[in-house]
């Protein structure tokens, strides 16, 4: 297993190099015959997906899961016309950052680079492979894919069928994408600091800090989506009934839903009612505080733990607050820092919130459900980052680029401007 696995990460280390070189039509050309071959083998793609959804079902996968692992028509178009997007978008390879003249014959450029080779740990979300592959394929970084063991058939289909299509399409694609299975193919990879440049593991926080202790690899973190809407008390009512309505609903099962509502306690009164009207018809089972039960006497407590909980699934967690300042508290304080929404006509407030709330994505007056690459204009993404390095948000393209120095001299020497009269000019162009 070890000396098979580092062969593949040997050879794939040496494929990056020369698919950081990859013109941009070319990659262009790939990403299209992707798109091209899963429209042509969508009946294949969905006969494997329904082995998946069959095999969880026998194993009682809950609900939430069950719903991401389904790969259906409408998915499909979702990916492929993602991959459309993506096309679309400039290289981001080789791009000057900036250009310094450091003296009259010599000059500094920082220019945009692929981070290299990069694993990937993912959920039983087959769509995601999708588009965590032709991100990778784009920004020119090799990838290896580890996606949840329920989606094992829809992941080796769809993964089968990018190889052959990007191999087809030219020879530099070869051995630039990988496929694992297995948590020991994962606690394996996890050695390998030499060849693998970046992890971005997606999941609980505990996950995340799992591949953090058991690895040196540097790790892009994809926690958990404790994502709050705060309804203000200067809301507008029908506005904010929609957007919480939706944040929770409209999908569900996954990071940026939102899984706690904050109430202003002077329009709680008039809201909650409301919206519990439009929830019921999701059956959303609905946890409050003290006060929140006041108002709806049927709903079910809220403790401390479910202000720490992603639900993923039909339930939300209801808080009434005394001000602004107190939902900011406490989404700070609970908080998973992924998004964020007020609900508000007061421009005081909504400027206080996009500036006080510490998360990588803060609404106003639309719902968390928009945290998205894909709607973001990124193309797709790799997740959402909730850490404070050089990716923040949904990881598109700019989040799979790191940069390098190139300084271009005449046979310059470093002792004629410490030890001669040079002196360095350091004039930005």
């Amino acid at each position: 297993m070890n000396n098979t696995l580092e062969d593949i990460l040997i050879k794939m280390k040496k494929a990056s190099v020369f698919l950081a070189n990859a013109s941009a039509e070319v990659k262009n050309k790939a990403l299209e015959r992707i798109a091209e071959n899963l429209r042509n083998s969508s009946a294949k793609i969905f006969n494997e997906n329904k082995k998946d959804i069959e095999n969880a079902e026998k194993n009682k996968i809950a609900f939430p899961l069950l719903k991401r692992l389904n790969f259906d028509e409408k998915k499909l178009g979702v990916v492929i016309d993602g991959i459309s997007s993506l096309v679309k978008l400039d290289d981001p390879v080789n791009k000057t950052i900036t250009k310094t003249q450091i003296d009259d014959d010599m000059i500094l450029k920082k220019i945009t680079v692929p981070i290299g080779l990069i694993g990937v740990i993912f959920e039983s979300r087959p769509d995601a492979l999708i588009q965590i592959a032709t991100l990778c394929l784009k920004s020119g970084n090799c990838v290896i894919l580890k996606g949840g063991s329920e989606a094992l058939y829809t992941n080796r289909i769809l993964s089968k069928i990018i190889y052959d299509s990007i191999t087809e399409s030219d020879s530099v694609f070869m051995d630039t994408m990988h496929l694992i299975e297995t948590r020991q193919d994962v606690k394996e990879i996890l050695k390998y600091d030499r060849y693998i440049n970046l992890i971005i593991p997606r999941g609980s926080n505990e996950f995340v800090k799992y591949i953090q202790d058991n690895s040196s690899i540097p790790v892009l973190g994809h926690a958990e989506g404790i994502c709050h809407v705060y309804i203000d008390k200067y809301a507008d009512i029908d506005k904010a009934v929609a957007i919480a309505f939706d944040a929770k609903t409209q999908y569900v099962a996954v990071c940026n839903a939102m899984e706690t509502l904050l109430v202003h306690k002077d329009i709680a009164g008039v809201y909650l009612p409301k919206l519990k009207a439009e929830l019921d018809k999701k059956n959303v089972v609905i946890k409050g505080d003290k006060l929140a039960k006041k108002i709806l006497p049927d709903i079910e407590d809220a403790g401390e733990e479910d202000w720490r909980t992603e639900y993923l699934d039909y339930i939300l967690s209801v808080k009434l607050v005394n001000d602004i300042d107190e939902a900011i508290s406490h989404i700070n304080h609970y908080g998973s820092a992924h998004t964020d929404s007020i609900v508000t006509e007061n421009r005081e407030n909504m400027d206080k919130f996009a500036s006080f709330v510490d998360s990588a994505s803060v609404m106003i007056n639309c719902s968390t459900r928009f945290a998205d690459g894909y709607i973001y204009g990124l193309g797709a993404e790799v997740g959402i980052s909730t850490n404070k390095i050089h990716a923040r948000g949904p990881v598109g393209l700019d989040g799979l680029i790191i940069y390098k120095y190139i300084l271009e001299g005449s046979g310059n020497i470093v002792a004629d401007y410490y030890e001669g009269e040079k002196k360095f000019k350091h004039k930005i162009l």
